[in-house]
């Protein structure tokens, strides 16, 4: 079965920077995408970012773009996402998402298992 194990979730103050990891173990694919997506309680969970191990190719949202990037380390397994120059809306339960075959979607359904996510506080 497909594992996560998310960190690097944590409280930080306005413009300061987090690294979310996202260790993943027992693959049921030779291609899969991973991707990254937050929640406020009240709120739909919002896509963040894709990360294909098809091409290595990745997406970031639109929202974030100019501030998040997502980056895996291959000897570790783990895909990251960069958060710099954080903001008080940026705070959320960060969670990775597993979906098999190729193509990097930022849409909910793409992906199959998920993790129990991070929480990331962005506060003075």
């Amino acid at each position: 079965q497909v594992r996560f194990v998310e960190s690097g979730g944590d409280l930080v103050q306005p413009g300061g920077s987090l690294r979310l990891s996202c260790a993943a173990s027992g693959f049921a694919s030779n291609y899969y995408v991973i991707g990254w997506f937050r929640q406020v309680p009240g709120k739909e969970p919002e896509g963040i970012s894709c990360f294909s191990n098809e091409d290595g190719s990745a997406t970031v949202a639109d929202s974030v773009k100019d501030r998040f990037t997502t980056s895996r380390d291959n000897a570790k397994n783990t895909v990251y996402l960069q958060m710099n120059d954080l903001k008080p809306d940026d705070t959320a339960r960060y969670a990775c998402g597993w979906g098999a075959g190729f193509g990097c979607s930022l849409q909910r359904q793409r992906y199959d298992y998920w993790g129990q996510g991070t929480q990331v506080t962005v506060s003075s």
